[in-house]
């Protein structure tokens, strides 16, 4: 009996502490003028319950507090926006007191001049030195040769074998990305650096606890291994006074108008890996998903891609001028995007206390500007959980105010148009040689990110 009551008295005492920290967390952000909402745990807030239930924890905080609510969300007091205006609103107003927001864990590892982490003209300055990388100019002239030659050789070898595409497209990726920007040292490079960026990868999705064994210590260390390693490559191209034509080569050439120094040049490198590395491999991935369980649209593709093969030799490269005419393929890739939701938002930091709809947001909050539910929005996109490229052929949506697959305001990609050259390329490849079957039994998640837990594995056999 004693012992029942022991039991007893503490599962009571246990149900008030709870009670008791929630109460005091509820009143901790209790202040006038902030948005309804929930603030959850003291510390850990509501960040269990968003990454467990996802999308429906949005649709459920929406349901009982409209679509402006407050939450605590990845380490931090949060104000969530899930209308379509108000988001565009926020998205063009960094110049107002709003600036990038992003998680602690992404800030450390990514470096303090990565382009999303800096603000106002020093981040004006960092995306001029990034456009002039990837402008249109430079991917017809420099970087689409390197692209195409890659990709013929990356799928050289996968007839009659069984694969996992999602492994193949994150080595496609990464691979392509260090050519562009290390050139012949590339393929040196790669043994040692891909492992690291991998960890790096993992560190910045994660709680900034820097304790052995975890994904952001593991980050931290990875990107010490990576700094060491490209500041190596740096100090030896500068000893041998070589004027290589790759990424690295233009950053560190005195006709540059963009003059960094090495750790600028070294965080911008790793911005152009990291930012390209997730969308590239995963659009490409679930393009091929997709198109595989659509036919008709495969086989549109596969026409679009075949008649410009029917205008080349057989070991001709795809030109620029070939590029522009995947209008098809570009839909493709639009549509994988936003059915897929491989972006579900963006985060924005208040610099000061700012009204916004109405509510006071105090400074140092963040906004999070959830786009994800803009993709199944049926006025915009009619019967939005089908697959349907076509869409994209019938109206202009990319420059739709409200579409923000690609970011929105200042912050639009800059890499928009360099990740879907490196997607078209991938699949004009892929089509034009192979057909595919899934083998069965993987499946997709979306979200928090969109992947294949266990692998995305099919059977590929030449056309």
């Amino acid at each position: 009996m004693a012992i029942i009551m022991v039991i007893l008295l503490g599962l009571v005492g246990l149900c008030f502490i709870t009670t008791a920290l929630l109460r005091w967390n509820e009143l901790k952000y209790r202040k006038k003028g902030l948005p309804p909402g929930t603030m959850g745990w003291p510390v850990f807030g509501e960040t269990t319950e968003f990454l467990k239930l996802g999308p429906n924890f949005m649709k459920n905080q929406r349901a009982r507090y409209g679509s402006f609510f407050k939450s605590h969300i990845l380490g931090c007091p949060t104000v969530v926006s899930m209308d379509p205006e108000l988001n565009r609103y926020i998205l063009m107003s960094e110049a107002k007191g709003l600036v990038p927001g992003y998680p602690q864990s992404m800030l450390d590892i990514l470096g303090k001049c990565n382009i999303a982490a800096v603000h106002g003209s020093t981040h004006k300055y960092m995306r001029g030195a990034l456009l002039s990388l990837i402008s249109p100019t430079m991917i017809r002239h420099q970087i689409l040769p390197k692209i195409d030659e890659f990709m013929r050789f990356h799928l050289s070898d996968w007839d009659d074998q069984v694969i996992d595409i999602q492994e193949k497209t994150k080595e496609m990726a990464f691979l392509s990305a260090l050519k562009q920007i290390a050139g012949a040292e590339s393929t040196t490079l790669a043994k040692e650096f891909m492992p690291e960026f991998f960890k790096l990868v993992l560190g910045t999705l994660s709680l900034p606890i820097d304790l052995p064994g975890t994904n952001y210590r593991n980050g931290l260390q990875a990107r010490k291994n990576i700094v060491g390693t490209l500041r190596k490559l740096i100090e030896e191209r500068r000893d041998s006074q070589s004027n290589e034509q790759d990424m690295l080569g233009c950053l560190m050439s005195e006709e540059n108008k963009y003059k960094l120094n090495d750790e600028e040049i070294i965080d911008l490198i790793i911005t152009l890996l990291y930012s390209g590395y997730e969308t590239v491999s995963t659009t490409s991935m679930v393009a091929v998903k997709y198109l595989r369980d659509h036919p008709r649209a495969l086989e549109e593709l596969r026409r679009e891609h075949m008649e410009i093969r029917a205008r080349k030799g057989r070991d001709e490269p795809i030109y620029w001028e070939d590029y522009k005419s995947m209008k098809f393929t570009r839909a493709v890739i639009c549509e994988a995007s936003r059915l897929a939701t491989i972006v579900n938002g963006v985060l924005r930091k208040t610099t000061k206390d700012m009204e916004i709809n109405g509510y006071v947001i105090p400074k140092g909050w963040r906004i999070y500007v959830y786009t994800r539910e803009v993709n199944y929005d049926s006025g915009l996109f009619p019967d939005p959980l089908t697959f349907n490229p076509w869409r994209w052929m019938d109206r202009n949506l990319e420059t739709h105010p409200y579409f923000l697959i690609f970011g929105g305001g200042t912050r639009q990609c800059p890499g928009k148009e360099l990740g879907i050259a490196e997607i078209s390329t991938f699949l004009h490849y892929f089509v034009t040689r192979y057909r595919w079957d899934e083998v069965g039994g993987d499946k997709l998640v979306k979200f928090p990110r969109v992947e294949a837990p266990n692998g995305f594995r099919i059977r590929v056999s030449s056309c």
